[in-house]
Formats: structure tokens, C-alpha cells, sequence
């Protein structure tokens, strides 16, 4: 009879143990090694996250003021802004990664960190392959066009917000890289043909001062000649935060989760 009621006990911590083992959620700090070099970034997870769901995955790309090596200065603009201010609305594992400083997302091992983060976060978190998005503002905006270019397939849905593909007149270095589509005859077409089917849903203020929203005009246009599947929000009077609009805007969660990768 002892031993009985010892192996229940036993078992009742075993059960109180398991049901307090749940997964850490929130932004989490973790870090990626690419070619010996480590990468700090965050990952958010949502505050209902169970392991046995698999999870849409989100990456998001800052732009040039939060770059950095601390891993930290990131999590607080545009999306992840957006999170803290309404969780609930973000079902997502999102992925942060930090662009190093004096860098762009365009550099190829900036590329290769964010993406880096990204499938580690989607092996640690159940991340559902068939439901990754990219995301990202002003060089991040810059940074998606690059990223979803250089890996046609790879994501079910983008949201550039203030980006564009030419370079800028007081940043020459902020380019859409890939293959040299800056040089290309139309380099807009070009990023546009690289995306392929990929659906698109940009944002742009049409009186913003830093990324001239006829970028965000010549990409739509691209897009509408290669029959993509797109959508255009421009925000009049709205210079370069477009971004705090574009995240709240309460259609752009429904539109992401609509669209899904081919199994």
C-alpha cells in the first residue's frame, strides 16, 4: 500500500512538473554563428504558443536606426512596436534579427544571419514552413525586396513599408543588390520578376522625405506588368513612419494568413 501511494505522489509531481514546463514566451533573446561569427536577435512568441501547433513565422527587417550588435535596439520599432502595443493581433513567431552597424540588409552575410535566425527559430518553435512572411521597413523595406528576390518560393507573403529598389541620393549603398538589379535596365521589373508569384502588400507616405514614395509607385507598376498578386496602401500626408499605420492596419493580419506556400 506504501509503495502505491508513494508511485501516485510520484507521479502527481511528475504531472506538476510537466504542466509549469511550458514553453518561455514573449521576446526572447537568442544568437546565431555564421562562418565563426555570432549574431544576437530576438524572437517573440506568443503568449498562448503550444509546441504541438505548428506556428506561422514572421522575419521583420528594422531599418538603419536600430542597427547595432546588442540585440536589443531593434525590438522596440515598427512591428515589434506593434506587438507590445496589441499582442493579441500578432499570432506569430516573429523573428528580430540586427543588422551590424555601417551595414544593409543587402550584404550577404547580413542575409545569411537573418536567415539564419529565421530557420533556427522555426526548428526551435514549430514554425509552420508553409507560412513564413517577410517583413521590413525603410532598409528593411530594402532588406525584403533583396531577401525575397535572392529566395524566390521561400515566403508565402511580403510587406515592404517605405522601401524601395534604386539607390538613394544621400545613401548610394542602400541598393537592391541581388544580381545587380540597381544596374538592370529596369531594375524595378527585374526585383519584380525575381519575386515571381509571391503575393505583396506595400506601404508608402507620399510625403515621405527619406525613401521617395515614387519608389514604392515604380514597384507597384512593375508588379501590375508582371500580373503579380499585389496591394498599394499610400497615406497622404504621411512622411517616413508609414510603418505605425501599416502594422495596425486591421485587414493586414487576415491578408497575410490567407496566403500560404504550396506543399
Amino acid at each position: 500500500m506504501a509503495s502505491r501511494t508513494s508511485a501516485f505522489a510520484l507521479l502527481l509531481i511528475l504531472c506538476a512538473v510537466s504542466a509549469t514546463a511550458r514553453v518561455q514566451t514573449g521576446f526572447l533573446d537568442r544568437t546565431v554563428s555564421i562562418s565563426g561569427r555570432s549574431y544576437r536577435y530576438q524572437v517573440y512568441i506568443p503568449a498562448d504558443f503550444r509546441s504541438k501547433k505548428s506556428w506561422p513565422v514572421m522575419l521583420f527587417l528594422h531599418g538603419a536606426g536600430e542597427r547595432g550588435s546588442d540585440g536589443l535596439l531593434q525590438t522596440d520599432v515598427g512591428l515589434p512596436h506593434a506587438i507590445r502595443q496589441n499582442a493579441s493581433r500578432f499570432p506569430f513567431v516573429v523573428v528580430i534579427p540586427q543588422c551590424n552597424q555601417d551595414k544593409t540588409w543587402g550584404e550577404p552575410e547580413m542575409r545569411a544571419q537573418a536567415l539564419a535566425a529565421l530557420d533556427a527559430s522555426i526548428s526551435e518553435f514549430h514554425g509552420d514552413r508553409n507560412h513564413i512572411y517577410l517583413t521590413g521597413l525603410s532598409m528593411g523595406g530594402f532588406g525584403t525586396w533583396e531577401i525575397a528576390a535572392a529566395n524566390p518560393g521561400r515566403f508565402a507573403a511580403l510587406v515592404p513599408i517605405c522601401s524601395g529598389v534604386r539607390p538613394l541620393k544621400d545613401w548610394p549603398e542602400l541598393k537592391v543588390k541581388v544580381s545587380d538589379a540597381s544596374k538592370a535596365a529596369d531594375p524595378y521589373a527585374e526585383v519584380a520578376r525575381r519575386i515571381g508569384h509571391t503575393p505583396v502588400w506595400m506601404f508608402h507616405g507620399d510625403a515621405d522625405q527619406s525613401v521617395p514614395v515614387e519608389e514604392s509607385r515604380h514597384m507597384a507598376e512593375a508588379l501590375k506588368a508582371a500580373n503579380a498578386e499585389f496591394k498599394y496602401t499610400e497615406y497622404p500626408g504621411v512622411n517616413h513612419n508609414s510603418w505605425d499605420k501599416a502594422y495596425a492596419e486591421p485587414e493586414l493580419v487576415p491578408w497575410l494568413l490567407a496566403h500560404k506556400l504550396p506543399r
